[in-house]
């Protein structure tokens, strides 16, 4: 099992010239993970902008372990650290100095570190079901409205409090949720970053602390979790080990930012307003908007909706939704049969069905855990007295009709339960490549839907590193202007049902 080094020293600064440097993004979602470098640049008129640049992408996904779904960690971690020598040749190769490191993952799991710092066995993947027989414990001591009314949650039963109800030994170790693992690797320091912290169940979404009256009736301890860091503040600085591993100089910090990557991706949007609801689309859709102060009414509670921490104390009121797991997966078994479809041919059949086809509920926890996703959801539709060929050009189209019609019902109950009025829809991440589903969402919604950036959690990671270094200021909105200003978005605009069905589905690709 992987094992931390003895931390060193307090966090200290890297001694760079803040107006200089790059910044290293490990950025890993729930089927892929990327090292990326993040440079902050002059565009047309002396504005502010941010370039890219990948320098490592390794794979990630659930595998079958010790009697359940969980992560390879030992394998992810040891590709972060490949990912990071990339890095740290290619600043080399340019004589240019990485100026911070910031991490962001998918949310909820965690790995349990016993004293010694070793984690005592590989996660466990919120798609294993060991945490579902546990919801009725937690609820027994914890009613699920008082719950509500202090942590905001949306009730899924993977959450980290149902996973922890589910563990049979919590002595002496303590869970670090996904990135908070990365970075305690990386540095000896444990902390818990506070926009993933708010996805566990366990915060208090008015105060964003700790809820410990919840560990105490859980009898869990009240130290279960490290303190709690801001997106912007140091973690700490590489360990010598680490340091050497990677080629990476040891005062090299680590920096937190929105570490759930949702969050980061938020803090990308290119919005110029604040009357606008995102979609945060790939292996999952987060859909909502962007709060000032949570909704904690019996209302928004029985809508499912959630509030989560953003960057700068922000809330991201969302539910989730399907996402294009659906989608991938589906192809996945496709190929496993021989039967290897591009995602554009797909995506140009199904543009050219005719509208008013079967659609599925997304987000039903049926669709979770891998295997045959095409019959599970021709399995739906007949539930539902609906019929739905083996046409893969036909199963593509209720997916995306699905998440759409998905889509449309969240942002019309955020707005009724937020008392908030949407002008615009934006589309970030992979799913924005989808040109079928943004044109499908906007005539959902009917609103107008901007899709991009593309690379709006690792623009969010760098955004926020690049403010702790002094390389830019302001917030929100300032941080926003950067990204519109130095993204190519597309813009769709409602179209007529009759229209719908011609609509152009380029090339995209699931996140």
């Amino acid at each position: 099992m992987t094992t931390a080094p003895t931390a060193g020293s307090a966090p200290a600064t890297t001694g760079a010239d803040p107006a200089s440097g790059l910044f290293a993004a490990v950025d890993i979602g729930a089927s892929s993970g990327r090292v990326i470098l993040g440079r902050i640049t002059d565009n047309t008129g002396g504005r502010p902008g941010v370039s890219l640049e990948t320098v490592h992408r390794f794979p990630n996904g659930v595998v079958e372990s010790d009697g359940g779904l969980r992560w390879d960690f030992d394998a992810l971690f040891a590709e972060v650290l490949n990912g990071l020598g990339a890095a740290a040749a290619k600043a080399a190769a340019r004589s240019e100095r990485i100026m911070s490191i910031g991490i962001d993952t998918w949310a909820v799991d965690y790995g349990r570190v016993d004293a010694a710092g070793v984690l005592v066995e590989q996660p466990y993947s919120y798609r294993d079901e060991r945490s579902r027989a546990a919801v009725a414990r937690v609820h027994r001591r914890l009613d699920p409205q008082r719950l509500y009314a202090t942590t905001g949650l949306q009730f899924l039963d993977f959450n980290t409090i149902y996973q922890l109800a589910a563990e049979p030994d919590l002595e002496g170790v303590q869970p670090l949720l996904i990135p908070d693992l990365i970075a305690f690797l990386l540095t000896g320091e444990r902390r818990t970053e506070a926009t993933n912290a708010s996805t566990t169940g366990l915060v208090d979404a008015v105060a964003g602390e700790w809820a410990t009256e919840f560990l105490t009736a859980l009898d869990l301890p009240q130290d279960l979790f490290p303190p709690l860091v801001q997106p912007g503040e140091n973690v700490g600085t590489l360990l010598p080990a680490i340091a050497a591993r990677t080629g990476l100089p040891a005062g090299t910090p680590v920096v937190a930012v929105g570490s759930h990557d949702t969050a980061s991706a938020v803090a990308a949007v290119p919005a110029e307003s604040e009357n606008f609801a995102y979609i945060s689309s790939g292996t999952w859709s987060l859909v909502g908007v962007e709060l000032q102060h949570p909704v904690l009414t019996e209302a928004s509670r029985t809508a499912n909706f959630t509030n989560e921490r953003g960057v700068d104390g922000t809330i991201r009121y969302l539910r989730n939704v399907g996402g294009l797991w659906l989608l991938s997966e589906c192809q996945r078994s496709w190929a496993a049969q021989g039967l290897v479809i591009s995602l554009a041919q797909l995506l140009d059949g199904a543009a050219g069905l005719p509208t008013g086809g079967p659609r599925i509920n997304a987000d039903d926890p049926a669709f979770t855990a891998p295997d045959n996703m095409p019959e599970r959801i021709r399995a739906a539709v007949r539930h539902a007295g609906a019929t739905l060929t083996e046409q893969p050009t036909a199963i593509v189209r209720c997916i995306l009709d699905s998440l759409a019609a998905g889509y449309a019902r969240t942002i019309r109950d955020a707005e009724g339960l937020a008392g908030r009025s949407i002008d615009v829809v934006h589309i970030v991440g992979g799913g924005s490549q989808n040109r079928l589903l943004c044109q499908l969402t906007a005539d959902a919604t009917g609103k107008p839907v901007i899709a991009g950036p593309v690379e709006a959690t690792a623009l969010g990671n760098v955004l926020v590193q690049a403010r702790a270094a002094g390389q830019l200021a302001g917030g929100l909105p300032e941080l926003r202007k950067i990204v519109a200003g130095g993204t190519a978005l597309e813009r769709y605009e409602p179209l007529a049902a009759s229209s719908a069905r011609s609509t152009p589905s380029g090339t995209g690709r699931p996140a």
